[in-house]
């Protein structure tokens, strides 16, 4: 029998970065490290956890990044959540091969792959021992997929929000770029929006303070850390 995690969580949100599906490529999904994201998920799914996931799509597609070349903000958004509903099948894909039961819900009805996003459909999943993950963000443009994330646990009453990235946590300026950044153990939801540390935008941030639910910034890239950092035992940084 597996040992129930330390931490009190009933049920969590975990939000993996797009670009840590990408591996050691430049772009789209790298099979090696999709599948050992997976078996990180499912060895924290088969713990009892109630487990819900929302997925960046950075690896595919940025939105912003387009619209910023001169495309029309909306349009390049929409094809962001394109990207993110692809990564969000790739990963369902990726579980059920390795016997994990999961839905992928979208924002942007799509009844041909998916089904659309249901608040009452995705508990009731959960409380039946399913991952449910959330794709193409909120439907809206003009938000981000950290928002998202942010929104659905709110939505699902979750206890906390884990960000899955190619980080270990939050440091004081990017640690890929300045050697001498620190990383925080643990911050305040003021203090992240005052130093403007961007783990999060701003808005994300804000929910998660309003509904008291805590974040949890990880490397999930490290194979087995998100099961470790659920016994409070991996490196991380919390935001409370």
């Amino acid at each position: 029998m597996t040992d129930a995690p330390v931490q009190p969580y009933r049920r969590i949100l975990l939000k993996v970065s797009g670009e840590v599906l990408m591996g050691d490529q430049g772009f789209g999904i790298d099979p090696k490290t999709l599948n050992e994201v997976a078996e990180d998920i499912a060895e924290v799914a088969k713990t009892g956890i109630e487990l819900c996931l929302t997925i960046g799509g950075g690896n595919i597609f940025r939105g912003l990044s387009l619209a910023q070349g001169g495309m029309e903000r909306a349009q390049a958004d929409y094809m962001g959540m394109l990207g993110i509903v692809m990564n969000a099948l790739a990963l369902q894909a990726a579980l059920e091969k390795i016997g994990v039961y999961t839905r992928v819900q979208s924002a942007i009805p799509m009844d041909a792959v998916c089904e659309p996003y249901i608040r009452r459909r995705a508990l009731r999943h959960m409380q039946k021992g399913r991952v449910v993950i959330f794709a193409a963000g909120i439907g809206q443009p003009f938000f981000t997929s950290d928002t998202a994330a942010a929104l659905r646990a709110a939505e699902m009453n979750c206890d906390a929000l884990f960000k899955g990235t190619s980080v270990d946590g939050v440091y004081t300026a990017d640690p890929k770029k300045d050697a001498s950044a620190t990383r925080y153990d643990k911050l305040g939801y003021q203090e992240v929006l005052a130093r403007d540390l961007r783990v999060m935008d701003a808005s994300a941030i804000s929910l998660m303070r309003d509904n008291k639910i805590p974040i949890v910034v990880f490397s999930i890239r490290e194979r087995g850390n998100f099961a470790k950092v659920l016994k409070g035992e991996g490196v991380h940084t919390t935001i409370a």
